[in-house]
């Protein structure tokens, strides 16, 4: 039976990460490798590794529920039906977490935490489970996974592994024109961008990991190594 709070007219539903875990799937039947269900995994696993090497107060349960929830909209951004996911999947967790019955100051919460997690926008996480699922979705973009996955979401898109006429001192584009640049301007600079102290070193750690395989892959395509 479910449990229920009752607070004057209102009747507020227990509710658990597990539920949103169970909903949040459900979004990922289509979503390309880069940014799959695995990926939304590995990023509350992190969430929780960080959560538990934090001596701030951490509300557990919205943390999870926003990690299970923040890529609910990238399967519809990959398909250009929606300009932002971290925009439009704030609003669905709003939806989401009310259905099954969040109390409104939990949904704020979680809506923010979704709202402020993409790297390229320009919310800034205010609380400390939103420093934290930053932290977290960073984390995978870094380190063994981050250039599994950053190779993958360039073969998704068709774009080149690396160019020899177009090194990184010379692209002038944002992201990076090829796999590798991209890694030599974004992903070597996720570090920098992390907001905890577990974040910070975790990140170091991969960081340093990323940082020799450009290293040896300069050296591969070259025909020194």
């Amino acid at each position: 039976m479910t449990d229920e709070r009752t607070t004057g007219a209102e009747t507020e539903r227990e509710w658990t990460a597990a539920q949103v875990r169970e909903r949040a799937e459900s979004y990922f039947g289509d979503v390309a490798p880069a940014h799959d269900w695995h990926h939304v995994r590995r990023v509350a696993r992190l969430a929780e590794t960080l959560a538990g090497k934090t001596d701030r107060e951490v509300d557990e349960r919205v943390l999870l529920a926003a990690a299970w929830l923040h890529d609910v909209g990238r399967a519809r951004e990959d398909r250009g039906e929606i300009a932002d996911h971290a925009e439009w999947g704030a609003r669905e967790a709003e939806r989401v977490l009310a259905d099954l019955g969040a109390d409104p100051d939990a949904v704020s919460a979680a809506k923010h935490c979704v709202r402020a997690h993409r790297y390229s926008n320009d919310v800034e996480p205010e609380t400390p489970e939103a420093e934290l699922l930053c932290d977290a979705d960073n984390l995978d973009a870094l380190g063994a996974v981050g250039i599994a996955r950053c190779f993958c979401y360039g073969g998704e898109r068709g774009e080149p592994l690396h160019d020899p006429d177009l090194p990184v001192e010379t692209d002038d584009t944002e992201a990076g024109a090829t796999q590798l640049n991209h890694v030599q301007k974004k992903v070597l600079s996720l570090h920098e961008r992390m907001y905890t102290d577990a974040g910070r070193e975790m990140a170091e750690d991969r960081r340093a990991y990323v940082a020799e395989f450009v290293e040896r892959f300069e050296r591969e395509v070259a025909g020194d190594a």
